[in-house]
């Protein structure tokens, strides 16, 4: 068998195999309140995932394994497994967040952007977008305190995210370049590659309509933005992201988090539209 027929036939066992690699969600328990790895605090309210009691002991990285099928995934760290990521509550990266070497953040706040993240804090952040379901955008995807799961394919990785409007998003790992004229979104045009173990995120073409975080860093459409997940070990994973935004901030500012692994539990549907109580309580002083 030659041709075309012979080429689909390859091409669905390929994928086939892909996605039974992919990991399969355990069963679902209680959440925890806004813990980081190792059940520390992080950040405060609400939380969803694994208890810390419930928790083994951090062991080494869990890896892929070598196979062509998975492609630029092939034996790299497992950013998944049976189970889910404990996202913690991120408010306010400044305060919650730390500097690549684990100092304070200072955030280089343009004249203009800091009147706005002022005005912000003093109406106590009635006009968060999150709070009317918009999604949350990029880095505050990995700060909303609902779990998340990913998943690594041949050419691709897809973030699955319970909460921040229920979305998924898309990292394109096949070499692409972004488009020289995106149109603005929510979540940006992402592209990724691997350095040694860490997987970096290139993201720009950002629409203006969401916040940083909670407390009301903002940006704009020139929303350039770098992030680092690294798996330090099994229940562990580290995301550093890069603002980059000339309207907003005099220079680039790093920040660092963590989201700590939930083994054996699986996201819920979530819809924030259904029933949304946060509105009512939006009323800035």
């Amino acid at each position: 068998m030659t041709g075309p027929v012979l080429s689909k036939m390859l091409s669905a066992t390929a994928v086939f195999t892909v996605l039974s690699l992919m990991p399969v969600p355990g069963a679902a328990q209680e959440a925890p309140q806004g813990q980081a790895p190792g059940g520390a605090a992080q950040g405060q309210g609400r939380g969803r995932g694994g208890r810390g009691g419930n928790r083994p002991p951090a062991g080494p990285t869990p890896r892929l394994p070598e196979n062509p099928l998975l492609g630029i995934n092939s034996g790299k760290p497992d950013f998944g497994g049976k189970g889910m990521w404990q996202v913690p509550y991120i408010i306010d990266m400044q305060k919650q967040g730390k500097t690549p070497e684990g100092g304070t953040i200072e955030v280089p706040f343009t004249a203009d952007a800091k009147k706005t993240f002022d005005y912000r804090t003093q109406t106590n952040s009635k006009d968060d977008p999150e709070g009317f379901c918009l999604p949350p955008g990029v880095p505050r995807m990995m700060y909303t305190p609902y779990p998340a799961q990913i998943y690594q394919m041949a050419d691709r990785i897809l973030f699955i995210f319970e909460g921040g409007a229920h979305v998924w998003r898309l990292i394109w790992m096949d070499g692409r370049q972004h488009p020289k004229d995106p149109n603005p979104t929510f979540l940006g045009d992402a592209i990724g590659h691997w350095e040694g173990d860490t997987l970096v995120v290139d993201t720009v073409g950002f629409n203006d309509r969401t916040w940083l975080d909670a407390a009301g860093h903002g940006h704009g459409e020139k929303l350039h933005v770098i992030e680092r997940f690294t798996r330090t070990d099994s229940n562990t994973l580290r995301l550093e992201a890069t603002i980059e935004d000339p309207d907003f901030y005099t220079k680039p500012w790093t920040v660092v988090t963590t989201a700590t692994w939930a083994p054996g539990q699986e996201l819920l549907e979530y819809i924030c539209q259904e029933n949304n109580r946060d509105v009512q309580h939006l009323v800035g002083k």
